[in-house]
């Protein structure tokens, strides 16, 4: 793995932290994290994620069904 792509996962990384437990705006998160702006933020989430970081969020607030009407499941 090149240095810039170790870097890149672990900025990633954070983003799915502050995702989960914050309440933090797209454009806040990129900017913690060093992901630049929002859109690159998005670019890079997608990629590595496999989903958008709103989609991402929306897995970890309680109460809110999943896409498909599906319950949540509770930790």
């Amino acid at each position: 793995m090149t240095p810039i792509r170790w870097l890149t996962a672990q900025r990633v990384l954070r983003a799915r932290e502050l995702l989960e437990a914050s309440a933090l705006s797209v454009e806040q998160i990129a900017a913690a994290t060093g992901l630049g702006n929002p859109a690159n933020f998005r670019r890079h989430f997608t990629a590595a994620v496999g989903v958008s970081p709103s989609a991402y969020r929306r897995t970890f607030q309680p109460g809110r069904p999943l896409s498909g009407g599906a319950a949540r499941w509770s930790r």
